[in-house]
């Protein structure tokens, strides 16, 4: 930063204390000082008074990005390309485009480090401290920060920014972007209409939240939708739809709300659809009991294949309690859950379905059985030999399940 800009910095904040704006909730108005101020500035440095800025517009940006923005990282959080964006160290800012990572030319200081994550977390109300050296929040874009700090990690603050990118609002979208059928995803779509169970599973950053996403696009404009996240990430186009996100303990330790708390609470809202963003613990067993209740649902899960998801599914609900045993999780799976679409980010950051699963109900010696519906060979998705469950609830919906099949 050259010694112009830096003066003009130190004249917009006194300006902005003095005025009493708040750079987060009135960007209008810091725009305009700003404005206001490098004009002042440039007539003065024309009389000699201070040093000549380089780039007017490129001053302003910078300004406004310091002071309303994230600084250094907000020309990152600007670019459509860019998904995230982690800092390991002071000189190692990477990010993610079109699924590759790259280390960026942006050097930080410790300090600088600290006040960007303050600023990110002022908003959201969560802390970051000794007791609590773990962060996830969302920031006021939409974006999901996730934050660690020493002596978790051995000396630094480690910091992630992930962006949601929408770049699907409907399971056609996502034919467009090369990551499935337009025969899988007029199948996808109908078994969302009908009212199946999905699961969709896969590795971070395969894009399971965008496959969401866009599944929900599919949901008629007449159900009442609850969405259940730790952080807000799915950004639903549905016209009737209540999310809600977890929250930290507070200083005393109280006041935590949990997933599992969400998806009970989720039941006394009347639901029509239940929306979990992810399940990785005990909040599986709530999950299988909703849908078990008839209420149609979708989640994700991490996993490394359709089958491993199922598995996963079976395992997760025994961390509620030892009065949880595989004897009623196992058929409560194959009962209640339908489809696993499984999705995979190949090295060339391209994130595609890799295959769609339906579960037919029965379990034998613990093992659930499942059929492919569509599986990809070589680079493309084709159609399989199994059949989904549930045939009669297409048919009410107005779908032909066997001629959707037939044109896959």
């Amino acid at each position: 930063m050259g010694e112009g800009v830096a003066l003009l910095e130190e004249e917009v904040r006194e300006l902005i204390r003095r005025r009493g704006l708040d750079p987060e909730r009135d960007d209008a108005g810091v725009r305009g000082l700003i404005a206001a101020a490098v004009a002042d500035y440039e007539e003065r440095s024309l009389l000699g008074l201070v040093p000549r800025l380089d780039d007017l517009d490129l001053t302003t940006k910078s300004l406004h990005d310091v002071i309303s923005g994230l600084g250094p990282l907000q020309q990152y959080l600007e670019d459509p390309e860019i998904e995230e964006v982690w800092i390991n160290e002071p000189g190692k800012v990477f990010v993610a485009r079109s699924g590759r990572a790259e280390l960026t030319n942006t050097i930080l200081t410790e300090i600088a480090i600290r006040d960007l994550v303050e600023r990110m977390l002022r908003s959201s109300g969560r802390r970051l401290d000794l007791s609590n050296p773990f962060v996830d929040a969302s920031l006021p874009g939409g974006e999901r920060l996730h934050a660690v700090i020493p002596d978790v990690t051995r000396r630094h603050w480690a910091i992630n920014i992930r962006k949601y990118v929408v770049r699907a609002k409907r399971v056609a979208d996502l034919v467009a972007l090369g990551s499935l059928t337009a025969e899988a995803a007029a199948f996808l779509e109908a078994a969302v209409v009908s009212g199946l169970n999905i699961l969709v599973s896969g590795a971070t950053q395969a894009g399971k939240t965008t496959m969401v996403n866009a599944l929900a696009g599919a949901i008629p404009s007449n159900e009442h939708v609850i969405t259940c996240e730790e952080v807000f990430e799915l950004q639903l186009a549905a016209r009737d739809v209540v999310a809600m996100q977890c929250r930290q303990a507070n200083l005393e330790g109280t006041g935590e709300i949990p997933l599992r708390r969400l998806v009970k609470e989720a039941l006394r809202m009347r639901p029509d659809r239940l929306i979990i963003g992810e399940v990785r613990e005990a909040e599986a067993l709530d999950l299988l009991i909703a849908l078990n209740a008839g209420i149609p649902g979708m989640c994700t899960i991490h996993a490394n294949s359709a089958r491993e998801a199922v598995v996963k599914m079976t395992t997760l609900p025994l961390l509620a309690g030892e009065n949880v045993s595989d004897r009623f999780v196992v058929p409560t799976v194959a009962a209640a859950v339908d489809l696993v679409v499984h999705l995979d980010l190949d090295s060339q950051g391209h994130r595609r379905v890799q295959e769609v699963v339906g579960l037919s109900g029965r379990a034998e010696d613990g093992v659930i059985e499942i059929a492919p519906l569509f599986e990809r060979r070589e680079t493309h998705l084709t159609r399989a030999g199994g059949f989904p469950p549930h045939e009669e609830r297409f048919t009410r919906a107005g779908f032909r399940l066997r001629e959707l099949l037939a044109a896959g």
